[in-house]
């Protein structure tokens, strides 16, 4: 989702800012890739076909590098916990051999609020927050993952920075998307009513797509070596229910609901441990960015991308 959307920037700037940049999209699959980007007609755009745990083989000159590959789906944490280590470390250990044996300008890591751990309370999170991650929870194999990837970062010393992204949505969301604002979002398509199983105690701040873009290009072109760097929008800053309400009321009028049917093992879905993630972004601030987008925007242009791949 991200990914897309940064090539799909880059290339509006092309068009728009004759910025004349040459996107090289690595992936898994051609034909699915060719699908995504068939009304885009260019030539500034190309495909390089592998997996992130092989050796990348690109004989390009390539000058900055957004590192973005990652399992994002929480139930696979759960159910396979070894590929969602596999990928953050074998994938991000070849894309950082892969900058410094074409010292590349500058690179950026896409890492995840989830390396503070839970929080319990509303203090704000900076990014010299402690954590409190247990090494014995299966689930945690995807933050511990992501904060290992950070270390390596900074051991290649290949002028990498790293993003802490908070939970990102919306237009490229795929309607199947199992995580909890694609599902809010299609009960709003649907009109059917949210159900949660849990109390929706968690609470933490969320992310526009292109909120998001602008952050990581900002990161890549202003950020300093080796720093991390929180990105989110503060004044969303909710809890899931809370949030679930929002959607019923503004979305809908009122015309769907929220019910909770809290189950005792929620486990098996795949959620993480209630917690309170209130993301810091005064150190991204510094360097001139900041969200544009609130919450109901973002959901009202996601679930208006939605309908059309319904």
């Amino acid at each position: 989702m991200i990914g897309s959307n940064l090539v799909d920037s880059l290339l509006y700037a092309n068009e728009k800012l004759k910025i004349n940049c040459m996107i090289y999209a690595l992936v898994r699959n051609e034909e699915k890739a060719l699908k995504k980007f068939e009304k885009q007609k260019t030539d500034k755009l190309e495909f390089i076909v592998s997996d992130v745990c092989n050796k990348i083989e690109c004989n390009k000159k390539i000058d900055y590098i957004i590192h973005g590959a990652s399992q994002t789906a929480s139930k696979k944490f759960v159910d396979n916990p070894i590929e969602t280590i596999d990928i953050a470390l074998k994938g991000t250990k070849n894309v950082l051999e892969f900058a410094k044996n074409n010292n590349i300008e500058s690179m950026v890591f896409l890492s995840t609020m989830e390396v503070y751990g839970r929080p319990q309370a509303d203090e704000k999170i900076s990014e010299t927050h402690f954590t409190n991650l247990d090494t014995t929870e299966i689930r945690n194999c995807y933050p511990i993952s992501k904060r290992m990837c950070e270390n390596l970062c900074v051991c290649y010393n290949v002028n990498a920075k790293i993003a802490r992204l908070t939970q990102t949505f919306g237009t490229g969301v795929n309607y199947n998307d199992e995580r909890v604002f694609a599902q809010f979002a299609r009960c709003v398509i649907e009109n059917k009513d949210i159900i949660l199983h849990t109390k929706g105690e968690t609470k933490r701040s969320y992310l526009y797509t292109a909120d998001a873009t602008r952050a990581i290009l900002t990161i890549l072109l202003k950020g300093e070596s080796g720093q991390a760097y929180n990105v989110a929008n503060e004044d969303t800053y909710c809890s899931i229910y809370d949030m679930a309400k929002l959607v019923a009321n503004e979305c809908t009028n009122g015309k769907i609901h929220v019910k909770c049917e809290c189950e005792n093992d929620i486990k098996k879905y795949g959620y993480a441990p209630t917690l309170h993630m209130n993301l810091d972004t005064q150190k991204i601030q510094q360097i001139k960015w900041r969200a544009k987008f609130n919450l109901i925007d973002m959901y009202i242009n996601m679930i208006k991308t939605m309908r059309d791949i319904k």
